[in-house]
């Protein structure tokens, strides 16, 4: 955000002969989320009366927030219900553990590192966040100011800020590296800025594309964050996952060994469940008497013949039949020895 864009100009019209002179506007406040609106008349004080005290408070927060920047001073202070989460996601849920221990050490420490917000580009007065989401969450929650560092950025500028900064702090793992990639590359950004916010070559970008275009983005969130899991075993894992096998997978991932199990674990168990091959189940087909009686249903799948029994199209027949087995396999076998 220039100076230019900070301070509006103190404009002060010329009185007309023989009138009295206007009062001098002040000059917008960005911070404010409101342009200053011209004086009223005296029919309308009660109503400015009443509201008095919460504008000028707000302008008073305003003016503070200009000076410190006028001075230099990068670090502010905002109220963590006025900044907004990024456009686009990188980091995928991490535990309630790691959450806890960052509250614990900001409540014990304070927040040592700022986040980086620029102005809103459609909400006035309002921010959103480059990097530091989770120190977000932790402030808010401890109910106290974030300290941050505001700065005018383009969308382009804020997704290589937010990439490069997760970089250098804590590397994200590969799954988390190429889905921020593929999102970034669906919302309309070219090769050349997500090469920058991730800081890889043009080649290894297209394998972090590549690999996991073929994946349902539930399943990616259901497996986790799989630190320990790379480039090869995902694109094995792509590479298994075809259309007829995702209702399956979806169906071992939400089972409480899948549910109990961390990240890692939870990919093997998708994959393995991949690289199983599961029998085909036969077609049943039905049996109908000649009296037009759907008696039975059977079906022949590798070297095992299901027969089942309607019992109530024809009571009790299942039982008769299996009186007569011991004489139907040895007219059987009496025919296969012929």
């Amino acid at each position: 955000m220039s100076r230019k864009n900070l301070f509006g100009d103190l404009a002060v019209p010329i009185p007309q002969a023989g009138g009295e002179p206007p009062a001098a506007m002040a000059p917008e406040r960005p911070f404010t989320g409101k342009e200053r609106k011209p004086p009223r008349m005296a029919s309308a004080l009660g109503a400015i009366t009443e509201s008095l005290g919460a504008i000028t408070e707000k302008a008073q927060k305003a003016e503070e927030m200009e000076r410190r920047l006028a001075e230099g001073l990068t670090i502010v202070e905002l109220e963590p219900a006025d900044v907004d989460v990024s456009f686009v996601r990188d980091r995928m849920i991490y535990t309630e553990e790691d959450h806890a221990k960052l509250v614990e050490a900001i409540k014990c420490n304070g927040q040592q590192v700022p986040i980086l917000v620029r102005p809103h580009p459609r909400e006035q007065g309002r921010y959103q966040v480059a990097y530091g989401h989770r120190r977000l969450r932790a402030v808010t929650e401890l109910g106290i100011k974030v300290r941050a560092v505001i700065r005018p950025l383009t969308d382009e500028q804020l997704v290589v800020a937010q990439g490069q900064e997760n970089n250098e702090r804590t590397n994200l793992t590969f799954i988390e590296k190429a889905r921020f990639a593929l999102r970034l590359e669906d919302a309309g950004f070219s090769r050349e800025i997500i090469q920058q916010a991730l800081c890889v070559d043009k080649t290894y970008l297209s394998r972090l594309i590549n690999s996991i275009k073929n994946i349902p983005t539930d399943i990616i969130d259901a497996i986790g964050y799989a630190p320990s899991i790379g480039q090869r075993r995902w694109q094995e894992f792509s590479e298994k996952l075809t259309a007829q096998k995702v209702a399956g997978l979806r169906e071992v991932l939400h089972s409480p060994e899948a549910q109990n199990a961390i990240s890692d674990k939870r990919f093997e168990i998708a994959l393995k469940a991949l690289l199983t091959e599961r029998p085909v189940s036969a077609q049943a087909e039905q049996w109908v008497s000649a009296d037009g009686i759907r008696l039975a249903k059977y079906s022949q799948a590798d070297k095992r013949f299901s027969l089942v029994i309607d019992e109530k199209a024809v009571p009790q027949f299942g039982q008769f039949l299996i009186g007569r087995m011991q004489s139907l396999y040895e007219e059987f076998v009496g025919s296969q020895s012929q």
